[in-house]
């Protein structure tokens, strides 16, 4: 992982000079970005955000700090603020998915009937319970969870203390196990990461 940071810092700098090189960080990080955003916002936003994404990228990366966590993050932060600006569709999704338990981004990703029906049963507390979260608690949660963030690196992402992050994440799973009734579930259970506790 190291060799495709130092290579994506490397070409930040080099796209300084040529622009064009500037593509293959496209071609490596866009198909994460908009994996992640369509969970959030589905398919037909994602395609938008993805690409103002990038094109954000591109117009400040002579900004990007070679000393943060990564490129990942950095995308990722950038493609928050986006989501940020589609809010009211991602809430609107979420309260149509907790009416109607139906989730056509997931319904893509489950294999199975039974998977399916299982994950439409779960998704409607779920959903219900994601659209009350604020958009700082729902960032660090589905960060954490759907794009598989260390706390460092949400904290790189959101430009946040990692304290912050702690608490928003821990406020995030205490509501969402209120919300939906559940002690644990594989949504919330705790996901480990080398150096973050608990």
């Amino acid at each position: 992982m190291t060799d495709l940071a130092d290579s994506d810092t490397a070409l930040i700098a080099a796209s300084l000079e040529e622009p064009e090189r500037f593509a293959a960080l496209f071609d490596r990080h866009a198909p994460a970005i908009h994996q992640y955003v369509a969970r959030r916002l589905g398919r037909d936003a994602a395609d938008d955000v993805t690409a103002e994404t990038f094109l954000t990228a591109f117009r400040i990366r002579a900004r990007f700090d070679p000393a943060r966590a990564g490129v990942r993050p950095w995308l990722h932060g950038i493609a928050a603020k986006q989501i940020g600006r589609h809010r009211r569709e991602e809430v609107k999704a979420l309260k149509l998915l907790a009416r109607t338990g139906h989730d056509p981004v997931a319904e893509s990703w489950t294999d199975s009937a039974d998977d399916r029906l299982a994950a439409e049963a779960a998704s409607r507390p779920l959903a219900k319970a994601l659209a009350g979260l604020s958009a700082g608690d729902r960032h660090v949660l589905l960060l954490f969870a759907w794009a598989d963030f260390s706390y460092q690196e949400i904290a790189e992402a959101l430009d946040i203390p990692v304290g912050t992050v702690r608490s928003r994440l821990n406020r995030a799973r205490r509501k969402l196990r209120a919300a939906t009734g559940a002690a644990d579930g594989p949504f919330i259970e705790a996901r480990i990461h080398e150096g973050d506790p608990a």
